[in-house]
């Protein structure tokens, strides 16, 4: 839970700098679990046939998504710093059938270790 709040809470519209692996995917984690949790009202809106609950249910998932789309590119920018690429490496994503498996490999991939272009290595000392 640290790393999401790191990200949400310290780096909101942060594009510079690097982050680790385990940042991302810990956000990536607490980011989907949120957005199950916030369907709970909305299928059960569905469920008992009430639009009112339908209606805030959605309203719930329209603002975290809104909420949450510029700290979302944020950290994926940095994840890409971490290894030494440029943000605009982001876009890879949009390329049809391959761009997202593409950019999945490169959330997964280990960043440079010591510093680069971007900033320090995340990982500090850690590496030996």
């Amino acid at each position: 839970m640290k790393w999401y709040l790191k990200v949400v809470r310290d780096n909101y519209a942060n594009f510079e700098g690097r982050a680790r692996r385990e940042e991302y995917w810990m956000f990536a984690l607490f980011n989907v679990i949120f957005v199950v949790l916030s369907y709970i009202p909305f299928i059960a809106g569905a469920v008992m046939e009430s639009e009112a609950l339908m209606m805030i249910g959605g309203l719930l998932l329209f603002l975290y998504i809104v909420a949450l789309f510029i700290p979302s590119i944020a950290v994926v920018v940095r994840r890409l710093h971490d290894q030494g690429k440029s943000g605009t490496w982001y876009f890879i994503g949009f390329v049809p059938f391959i761009g997202g498996i593409w950019l999945l490999i490169l959330m997964a991939t280990e960043g440079t270790h010591g510093p680069n272009q971007y900033g320090p290595d995340p990982k500090g000392d850690l590496i030996q």
